[in-house]
C-alpha cells in the first residue's frame, strides 16, 4: 500500500514545497501555497524493467514508418483553420479564456453542429442551463448528449455506455478522482485527471476539448505542466465591451500556430467572421483627420485596421502618452523619430493612439499608418479614405520593408484601396497589381507626397 501523505503546492505555478510559506519561491506569488494530500508511488529504477514490460525498441529514424493524421472537421471554418485542417483523432485541446468571453459557446455550437456522436461533459452548469444555450443559439443535435458531473469515474462509465465519437469537458478545473486525495481544482486533481483524459484519448482516438480557467495574470489556471501534457493549446481572447473574439493557437503538435480565427459574439451565438476588415475599419459619412488605415498580418492572414490618432497642445506642464493596442514604448520611438529627423515639434503636445476595434497588433508594419495618423492630426489634414500603408520605420526615419508584401497587397486590393504606401526596398515579386503603389524611403517623402 502506498503512503499517503501531504505536501504544499504553489497554485499559481504547481511548485511543491516541504513545508508552508508565505511567499513561493518558483514564481514569487504571495499566499498562494496551499496543503495537499498526495500519494506517493513506489519508485524503481529504470533498470528494473523487465521484458515483459518493455514494449517498445529504438528504431533508425529511416525505419519509422510515418501515419498520416486522421481529422476530423468541426464545421467551424475558423476553428479548423486554426487546428490546421480540423481536430485530429486522439488529440488533446485545451481552450483557456476569461470567463464570460464565449469559450462554453463555441465548444457548444461545435457539440451541435459536429455530425459525429458527442459527450457534452459539464461540471459548471446544470442540463437545463445547456438546453437554455442551446435554443439561445437556435441550434440542435441527435447526436449530441449533455452530462453533468465531475467524478472521472463516472464519466469514464457513461463513456464506456455511450461511446461516443468526440468528448467536451467544461472544464477541466471542476473535476476530480477517486485516486488522488485532494480537492477539485487543485494542482494534483488537475495533472490527475488530464492524464485520466490523455491516456483515454489515446487509447480510443477520440478527440478530446478540455476548457480551461484562466487566474488574474491571464495564464491557464493550474500547474504549467498541464500545457505541456495535452496536444494543443487554444487562447480565446477578446474585449469584453466589443463583438469580436480572437482564437489563437499557442501551441499545435499538428500544426501550425500562425493561424488565427475571428469571431463576432451576437445574442445567438458566435459567428465567424471571414473578412475581419467589416469589424475593425469603422464606416463613417465624412473623412476625418488624424484616421489612416495600415495593413497588418495576424499569422499568415493579412488584416485591414484602422489607426486613430490625437495630437493637441498640452495642458499641463508635462505631455501624455497614451496607448491602445499599441506598444507604448514604440509609440515614444516614433515621436522621437519625428522630432529628430523629420523636424516635427511632438516634444510639448499630448499623443493618443488607439487601434479601432479593440484588437492589439505587435505588427511592425503599422508603423508608417501610426506616422501618417499622428501628422495627419497634428497638421489637421484628412487622409484619404483609400490610401492604406504598410511599412516600418527605422529609427534614422527610414522606411523600412515588411515580410509577405505580396499578400498585403492583394488584400488592399480586394477591399477596394486604390493607393498603397510602402518602402521602396520592397521585393515585389507579382507585377500584375491594380493598386497604385507609392514607394518612399524616409518620412519626409511620406509627408510631401501624402500632404503636399
Amino acid at each position: 500500500m502506498a503512503k499517503v501523505k501531504t505536501s504544499f503546492f504553489c497554485q499559481n505555478c504547481g511548485a511543491q514545497t516541504p513545508k508552508w510559506t508565505g511567499q513561493c519561491a518558483t514564481c514569487s506569488e504571495w499566499n498562494t501555497i496551499v496543503e495537499e494530500v498526495i500519494q506517493k508511488e513506489e519508485k524503481r529504477n529504470w533498470k528494473q524493467a523487465t521484458a515483459k514490460t518493455q514494449k517498445s525498441k529504438p528504431l533508425r529514424i529511416e525505419e519509422i514508418q510515418l501515419n498520416p493524421e486522421e481529422r476530423i472537421k468541426t464545421n467551424n471554418n475558423e476553428l479548423d483553420t486554426v487546428l490546421g485542417g480540423g481536430l485530429v483523432k486522439g488529440s488533446v485541446t485545451l481552450l483557456g479564456g476569461e470567463p464570460g468571453i464565449g469559450k462554453s459557446t463555441l465548444l457548444l455550437q461545435i457539440a451541435l453542429a459536429i455530425p459525429q456522436k458527442v459527450l457534452y461533459v459539464s461540471g459548471e452548469e446544470s442540463q437545463s442551463q445547456i438546453k437554455m444555450r442551446a435554443e439561445r443559439i437556435d441550434a440542435s443535435s441527435s447526436n449530441c448528449l449533455i452530462l453533468t458531473e465531475t467524478n472521472t469515474q463516472q464519466i469514464f462509465k457513461n463513456i464506456e455506455k455511450v461511446q461516443p465519437e468526440f468528448l467536451v469537458i467544461d472544464s477541466i478545473q471542476t473535476l476530480h478522482t477517486n485516486s488522488i486525495e485532494a480537492s477539485p481544482g487543485s494542482i494534483s486533481q488537475i495533472r490527475e485527471t488530464t492524464a485520466e483524459l490523455i491516456k483515454f484519448a489515446k487509447e480510443t482516438e477520440t478527440p478530446v476539448l478540455l476548457i480551461g480557467h484562466i487566474n488574474k495574470e491571464g495564464h491557464i489556471a493550474g500547474p504549467k505542466i498541464l500545457e505541456h501534457m495535452v496536444d494543443v493549446v487554444l487562447q480565446f481572447e477578446g474585449d469584453r465591451n466589443h463583438a469580436y473574439r480572437i482564437l489563437r493557437a499557442q501551441k499545435n503538435r499538428f500544426g501550425s500556430t500562425s493561424e488565427l480565427g475571428i469571431y463576432e459574439m451576437l445574442s445567438d451565438g458566435l459567428r465567424e467572421v471571414s473578412n475581419p476588415s467589416e469589424i475593425l475599419i469603422s464606416k463613417k459619412d465624412a473623412d476625418l483627420s488624424g484616421t489612416a488605415i495600415a495593413s497588418t498580418l495576424e499569422g499568415v492572414r493579412p488584416l485591414m485596421i484602422e489607426i486613430q490618432a490625437l495630437v493637441s497642445t498640452a495642458v499641463y506642464g508635462t505631455p501624455q502618452r497614451s496607448t491602445t493596442g499599441y506598444n507604448l514604448k514604440r509609440l515614444h520611438m516614433i515621436l522621437a523619430v519625428l522630432e529628430k529627423r523629420a523636424g516635427f515639434k511632438l516634444g510639448a503636445k499630448d499623443v493618443f493612439l488607439n487601434i479601432t476595434g479593440g484588437i492589439q497588433v505587435d505588427d511592425p508594419a503599422i508603423d508608417l499608418a501610426v506616422v501618417a495618423s499622428i501628422l495627419s492630426s497634428n497638421q489637421d489634414i484628412a487622409i484619404s479614405p483609400h490610401v492604406c500603408f504598410a511599412a516600418e520605420v527605422g529609427l534614422a526615419g527610414e522606411i523600412r520593408p515588411v515580410s509577405k508584401i505580396d499578400q498585403r497587397i492583394l488584400e488592399a486590393e480586394k477591399l477596394g484601396y486604390k493607393k498603397l504606401v510602402t518602402s521602396k526596398y520592397n521585393k515585389i515579386t507579382s507585377k500584375k497589381h491594380t493598386i497604385e503603389l507609392i514607394l518612399v524611403g524616409k518620412v519626409e517623402e511620406a509627408f510631401a507626397t501624402l500632404f503636399a
